[in-house]
């Protein structure tokens, strides 16, 4: 199976895996009451062309990861990503996503990271 595990405070939260998956363990379990295709995604909402107002201090983020004593390689485990993308991100070499700033905001308790759905 191709599961990601999406943890918080170190702990298992989440199970992300494949639709056929999901559905082949629901009727392994004998439950039918599942709809037969995912839910609609929404389309992102536009993009301001004015300065992100998303990442106030995404910056500042290999200060807050070290001064809670945090190691680059748990903090990208924790999040899902690799530990090389993780330096990249705090070297200001790329922009996360979305999904990426939610759980970066959330393990770092840095609420403005992650207004953007």
């Amino acid at each position: 199976m191709d599961i990601q595990i999406i943890t918080r405070e170190g702990e298992p939260e989440y199970a992300v895996l494949p639709w056929a998956q999901y559905q082949a363990l629901l009727k392994a379990a004998g439950i039918n009451e599942a709809p037969s295709h995912p839910a609609p995604v929404l389309a992102p909402a536009p993009q301001s062309t004015t300065q992100d107002p998303i990442l106030p201090g995404l910056d500042q983020l290999r200060s807050l990861r070290e001064g809670k004593g945090i190691a680059i390689e748990a903090l990208a485990r924790t999040v899902g990503i690799s530990p090389s993308y993780l330096a990249m991100i705090e070297s200001g070499e790329r922009q996360p996503d979305a999904a990426i700033r939610r759980s970066l905001a959330w393990e770092m308790t840095v609420p403005g990271w992650r207004e953007e759905s």
